[in-house]
C-alpha cells in the first residue's frame, strides 16, 4: 500500500511538472513592430493563448533586417515568422523555413490561390499598394482614376515612394508600357519619366505615415492597411483604385527551421486562418481575408482596397512573389542608380 501511495505521489508530481513546463513554454513570433505587431497580438495571439494556455512573445524588426539576422544565426531564434510573400521565398530558398504539413493547418483548405505561396509559407492577410492622397492638398478634382495620373505635370514634387521595395512602381510602369513585371525593362523609360513627380522616398511604415500626415508628400504609393490606420487617427487620406488595378500584396507566415515548438506554431497558423480571426483582421486593420469562408462586415467589405471576392483578388496587379524574390536585388540596384540618384 505504501509503495502504491508513493508511486501515485511520484506520478502526480511528474504530471504537475509536465504541466508547469508546458505552461512555462512560450511561442516566439518574429514580426514587424507598431500596428502590425498589435494586430497579430489582438487578432491571433490572444486567441491562441486562450485556446492553448501558452503565452506569445514577439520579436520585432524590419522585414529585411529580420531576414538578415536569421541568415547570420543559421538557426531558429524564433518559432514562427511573419513577413511579406516575396521575402518568405527568400527564407524558403535559404532553408530557413520548415516545409509545411498542410494536414496540420486544416483551415488552409479555404485559402485563396494568391495566398498559396510556397511549400514553406502561406498568406495570412492581403492588401494593396495603391495611390493614397491628401484630397485637401492635391489639385482640386483630382481622383487618380489611372496610374498615369501620377505623371501629370501639376503633380510635380508631390509623390513619395518606398525606398526598400520598388517592385510596386516597377510593376505599374511595366503595365503602362504594355508589359508585365517579368518584362520590366520595357517600363524603364516610363518610370524615368516619373522622376519630376517624386518628392521623397520613405524608409518604413512610420516614415510613410509621417510624410503624408504632415502634408510633406501629398501623394504616395501607399500600403492600404497603413492608410486605414491613419484614417482611424483622423488624417484626411483618400485611397484611389486605378483602372489598371492596384498592386496586390500578401503578408505571410512560416515556421522557422529548428523551432522547438513546431506543433504550437501549426496551432497558431491554423487559428490565424480561422474565419473568425480573418474577419477580425479585416475589422481591426483592414487586412483582406485570405480564406474564402470569412464573413466581413459589409461596411468594411465595400472600402477601397478590401478584397473579399475572387473577382476583386483577380483584378489586382499580381506580381509572382517568387519572381519578386529573384528580381529584388536587381530591381533595387537599378532603381537606386536610375531613379533615386536623380
Amino acid at each position: 500500500m505504501l509503495r502504491k501511495t508513493i508511486a501515485l505521489t511520484l506520478l502526480s508530481a511528474s504530471l504537475l511538472a509536465a504541466a508547469s513546463a508546458q505552461a512555462a513554454d512560450k511561442l516566439v513570433v518574429s514580426t514587424w513592430g507598431g500596428s502590425f505587431r498589435d494586430l497579430i497580438d489582438e487578432a491571433i495571439g490572444k486567441e491562441f493563448t486562450k485556446q492553448t494556455g501558452v503565452e506569445v512573445e514577439y520579436v520585432t524588426g524590419g522585414t529585411i533586417d529580420r531576414l538578415n539576422k536569421a541568415k547570420l544565426a543559421g538557426t531558429a531564434e524564433t518559432d514562427l515568422t511573419f513577413t511579406t510573400s516575396h521575402v518568405g521565398w527568400m527564407y524558403t530558398n535559404d532553408g530557413l523555413f520548415e516545409t509545411l504539413d498542410m494536414k496540420k493547418i486544416p483551415n488552409a483548405a479555404n485559402l485563396v490561390h494568391q495566398a498559396e505561396l510556397s511549400p514553406s509559407h502561406i498568406g495570412v492577410w492581403g492588401y494593396v499598394y495603391t495611390i493614397g492622397y491628401r484630397a485637401d492638398l492635391v489639385p482640386e478634382g483630382e481622383t487618380f482614376e489611372s496610374w498615369n495620373d501620377l505623371w501629370k505635370p501639376e503633380l510635380k514634387g508631390t509623390l513619395a515612394l518606398p525606398d526598400w521595395d520598388p517592385s510596386h512602381i516597377i510593376a505599374v510602369s511595366a503595365k503602362l508600357a504594355g508589359a508585365d513585371a517579368e518584362h520590366w525593362e520595357k517600363g524603364q523609360d516610363k518610370l524615368k519619366a516619373l522622376i519630376p513627380s517624386i518628392k521623397s522616398y520613405y524608409t518604413n511604415d512610420a516614415n510613410s505615415q509621417q510624410l503624408i500626415a504632415t502634408g510633406e508628400t501629398r501623394v504616395q504609393v501607399i500600403l492600404s492597411m497603413n492608410a486605414y490606420h491613419m484614417m482611424e487617427e483622423g488624417v484626411d487620406i483618400k485611397l484611389a483604385m486605378p483602372k489598371e488595378g492596384a498592386v496586390l500584396g500578401v503578408d505571410a507566415m512560416g515556421i522557422n527551421k529548428g523551432s522547438k515548438h513546431v506543433d504550437l506554431a501549426y496551432t497558431f497558423m491554423n487559428i490565424a486562418l480561422s474565419p473568425e480571426v480573418q474577419a477580425k483582421i479585416a475589422e481591426i486593420n483592414r487586412g483582406s481575408p485570405v480564406v474564402t469562408n470569412a464573413t466581413v462586415d459589409p461596411e468594411i467589405a465595400k472600402l477601397p482596397g478590401m478584397l473579399t471576392t475572387a473577382e476583386q483578388w483577380d483584378a489586382t496587379l499580381d506580381t509572382d512573389p517568387k519572381l519578386r524574390a529573384e528580381k529584388t536585388a536587381e530591381w533595387r540596384k537599378w532603381f537606386s542608380e536610375n531613379i533615386m540618384a536623380h
